[in-house]
């Protein structure tokens, strides 16, 4: 039952789906349901809540199935591994939906933010204009997913090392 020789980076592979599969319901979700263009963010703020809860919960089942230890590194490992994944398979599924599902959806969002943008009384049609072009560029499919591999990496990193240094025990 217990396994000292246990790899925290394959053991975080499944966990990283879980995540990267729980972001891809999200966001078809989302979609589907047309909030993503009304600009509705409460469905996103349960994967924020739900990402560092399932990489601590990963770690400890990883220390519960090493013999009860764990160490930092294997901790961070853990949680790199896990969190890297998820992003990688929610980055081909936006992928796929940006160039496959709706390539037009891209569009779409920046003439919503653009009818959104102008209702405000205080923006002039420069600054309007300006605030698009900037939009733009962050709205390019490989922009956002490698910002999105980065972010998630930096906040496994950050959840791991808050859950190994609870749960750390070295012998």
């Amino acid at each position: 039952m217990e396994s000292p020789n246990l790899s925290p980076a394959k053991f975080s592979v499944n966990y990283g789906l879980i995540l990267g599969l729980l972001m891809t319901v999200i966001h078809v979700f989302m979609y589907a349901s047309g909030m993503m263009l009304e600009g509705k963010q409460w469905p996103q703020f349960m994967y924020y809540l739900l990402f560092p809860i399932l990489i601590i919960y990963a770690v400890s089942q990883f220390k519960k199935k090493n013999a009860n230890l764990l160490s930092l590194s294997q901790a961070i490992k853990i949680g790199l591994v896990a969190s890297i994944i998820s992003a990688l398979v929610y980055s081909v599924y936006s992928l796929i939906f940006h160039y496959v599902i709706d390539p037009e959806f891209v569009n779409k969002l920046m003439e919503v933010t653009r009818e959104k943008m102008m209702e405000n009384p205080n923006m002039t049609e420069e600054t309007v204009d300006q605030s698009m072009q900037f939009a733009e560029k962050f709205m390019n499919p490989f922009f956002g997913v490698t910002f999105w591999i980065a972010l998630s990496a930096i906040f496994g990193l950050i959840y791991s090392l808050i859950g190994g240094l609870i749960m750390k025990n070295e012998q």
